[in-house]
């Protein structure tokens, strides 16, 4: 009994398979098929192979959102090099409120020699190479995400020559924090001093030919500090043609948390735009000489993060690769015979044409002779 059912179990699972087999006396091979065959087995191995670059590849997500953070402060890295003496000029922080930061006495002044050895200038023209592609290719910036921490410093490296000239420029560089307000942080004549009622700085004691505010922005970029990552005025330099030239910088800071496989980071990304103009009161061109960078805090946080193929979309589009072009392939191949065939036969048609035969009362016939045993004689 057990016997009869398991056979019965057999049957059924038989008539229900979904690939039956067909023999091999029942399959023809040929030139034509196998030429095909070999054209699909390439072309899965070649698609295969590609789907797993893109299956190893990564791309990064962006996500906006409303910034709720207001009460933290934010850190602003500054590594700039003015060409003037460090007793002449003062840098300092002014936000939105009229709040001037203690924190920017912690800011380093450094004597420097303005122009760069030749190791550095050639650091310099990468920077500014990498700068001009970034901004005609936006993509790249993805590719720096990915290789935060992992790629080379892009501080500006120690000179390798021991240069005997005297230091004619004053390099700031350090960090200090402000409120999560708009501000203005500046670099002019003079230190800056406490004012009841505002703000400014001791420029009677410096001669007016010694203004000089050419500059060059090595580094400046906002929140915590990330090796790898390049920012806008990276790499910038501006020489002035005037000694009472102001340099403005307006920035747009964008709060941006970074979530990659390396690294997980609050960081904030910025634009710029710049504009510098020489000041004379008497056309009308009013302002201070120096260097002014007037950012403002975006609202909106953009989330940045790094996303991966999972593996089952990975089986889910090989398989669809190579069953796709295994019905694409016979599909184009039954059509190819299909069409060999029509021809072939109207072909023969054509060289096997009926011949006239005379019949004795004047007509003819289409017919072709009859074929006997005695004809083939």
């Amino acid at each position: 009994m057990r016997r009869l059912n398991r056979k019965k179990t057999l049957t059924l699972m038989k008539e229900l398979d979904a690939f039956p087999k067909v023999p091999e006396s029942y399959v023809e091979t040929s030139a034509t098929g196998g030429t095909v065959s070999l054209i699909a087995f390439t072309t899965i191995a070649f698609l295969t192979i590609m789907e797993f670059t893109v299956y190893r590849d990564t791309w990064m997500k962006y996500e906006y959102e409303v910034d709720k953070d207001f009460t933290s402060k934010l850190r602003i890295n500054i590594d700039i090099t003015v060409a003037m003496r460090c007793q002449y000029v003062g840098a300092d922080v002014l936000d939105l409120a009229e709040t001037m930061v203690a924190s920017a006495d912690a800011l380093i002044y450094e004597p420097v020699v303005f122009e760069l050895s030749p190791q550095q200038k050639e650091w310099q023209r990468m920077l500014q190479v990498i700068q001009s592609r970034l901004q005609e290719e936006h993509s790249l910036q993805d590719v720096i995400f990915k290789s935060a921490f992992k790629s080379a410093s892009t501080a500006l490296p120690p000179r390798e020559d021991n240069s005997l000239q005297s230091p004619d420029a004053c390099r700031i560089h350090g960090h200090l924090y402000v409120n999560k307000v708009a501000g203005n942080f500046h670099i002019t004549v003079g230190k800056a001093i406490p004012h009841p009622r505002g703000h400014a700085h001791l420029a009677a004691l410096v001669s007016h030919e010694s203004y000089n505010f050419s500059h060059r922005i090595d580094h400046l970029s906002f929140g915590e500090l990330i090796p790898g990552i390049i920012n806008p005025l990276d790499g910038t330099e501006k020489i002035a043609s005037d000694h009472n030239q102001m340099f403005q910088y307006f920035i747009t800071v964008v709060p941006t948390k970074l979530h990659t496989y390396k690294i997980s980071a609050e960081t904030h990304q910025f634009s710029v735009t710049e504009r510098e103009r020489v000041i004379n009161h008497a056309a009308g061109s009013h302002g201070v000489s120096g260097i002014f960078m007037k950012y403002d805090i975006s609202s909106l946080m953009v989330t940045v993060t790094e996303e991966h193929m999972p593996f089952w979309q990975f089986l889910v589009r090989l398989c669809g690769i190579i069953g796709g072009i295994f019905s694409t392939t016979g599909i184009l191949h039954g059509f190819g015979r299909f069409v060999a065939e029509v021809i072939f036969c109207r072909f023969r048609l054509g060289t096997h044409r009926s011949t006239s035969v005379p019949l004795p009362d004047g007509h003819t016939s289409n017919h072709l002779p009859l074929i006997t045993d005695n004809s083939t004689h």
